[in-house]
């Protein structure tokens, strides 16, 4: 009668911790997940890499003829101290 119950309760106890394990199994991930790139698309970056840099590129050309109308406008440093 003593082994019957002992064989029992360590069925009982082997069939919770086997419950245990398989219910935590599925809630955790093997692998980690890959992060989210800023962009999904390889041509999407392209094309606004492409856009912002024609941007500068007018904006280099609008400071130098900026910086060329007012080098012309100036006097030279020398003669204003004199």
């Amino acid at each position: 009668m003593q082994t019957t119950k002992l064989r029992w309760g360590l069925l009982i106890a082997a069939n919770a911790v086997a419950w245990c394990m398989l219910s935590l199994y599925g809630t955790t991930g093997a692998a980690p997940q890959a992060p989210q790139q800023p962009f999904n698309n390889a041509v999407e970056q392209r094309q606004e890499m492409i856009r912002e840099l024609s941007e500068i590129k007018a904006l280099l050309k609008e400071q130098n003829t900026l910086l060329r109308a007012g080098a012309m406008k100036t006097p030279n440093h020398d003669q204003r101290q004199r």
